[in-house]
């Protein structure tokens, strides 16, 4: 017979929550709806619309038929749909792949295959490679088209033509703010997917789990110092 704290002591609902970041947005929303969350440009973004919009695009990727195990590749800047797809993404219990926007075709394509990437949201910034890449890869995901509005026509690198068969703002038009979003069914599960810049044979993949995102939150606000409503500048692709 073992020792008496290990009977009937298991977890349940009542004493145990997976960690995950995604509670950290739900609580911002219920807390400081009102209270500024993303400036992109002109466009100011409330935590209230933030949680709303990420919970659409949850919706609308399960329409899709998007759930647990499935790959969401993005190739998109630092940019509000970027900050909606780290949220709404998991919250159909779904895995982000964030592409590197400096890589190649070849890369690209190998990344899209080895990840099996079941939908991919482009930026038009970066349309010209993704269509190469899309052309070279043999998996054949749903293809989403965003337009920075506040990324011009005649920037230094022009925005390209779209390459997928739907718009990101439509699509996500289409999701419900009403979804009964998902937590993991396990903190261990895997909640993002990341690779290696490949300069050495193929990109090697790297997966975070709901936890380790979690804590790194927590690591990232403590190391930066962060007082309360800090407003802070991510300058570094996400």
């Amino acid at each position: 017979m073992g020792s008496p704290y290990e009977q009937d002591l298991d977890k349940n609902a009542a004493n145990h929550q997976p960690l995950t970041p995604l509670t950290y947005l739900e609580r911002a929303a219920k807390t400081y709806p009102d209270h500024l969350a993303i400036i992109h440009g002109h466009q100011r973004i409330d935590y209230r619309t933030f949680w709303q919009r990420s919970l659409k695009l949850a919706s609308a990727l399960d329409r899709r038929g998007i759930g647990k195990g499935d790959t969401v590749t993005v190739m998109l800047s630092n940019t509000p749909p970027m900050l909606e797809a780290h949220f709404g993404v998991p919250m159909t219990k779904a895995v982000l792949h964030s592409l590197n926007t400096r890589l190649d075709a070849a890369v690209i394509a190998f990344q899209l295959d080895h990840a099996e990437t079941k939908v991919l949201i482009v930026d038009r910034e970066f349309s010209g490679v993704v269509r190469q890449a899309l052309e070279l890869a043999k998996v054949k995901p749903l293809v989403i088209d965003y337009d920075d509005p506040e990324y011009a026509d005649d920037a230094p690198y022009p925005k390209g033509e779209r390459v997928g068969t739907l718009d990101y703002e439509a699509f996500v038009a289409g999701g419900a703010e009403d979804f009964a979003w998902s937590m993991p069914d396990d903190e261990w599960d895997a909640i993002s997917l990341n690779y290696t810049s490949g300069t050495t044979g193929n990109p090697k993949g790297v997966v975070y789990h709901h936890r380790g995102a979690a804590l790194m939150a927590y690591t990232n606000t403590i190391h930066a110092g962060m007082a309360k409503h800090a407003v802070y500048l991510w300058t570094l692709p996400m």
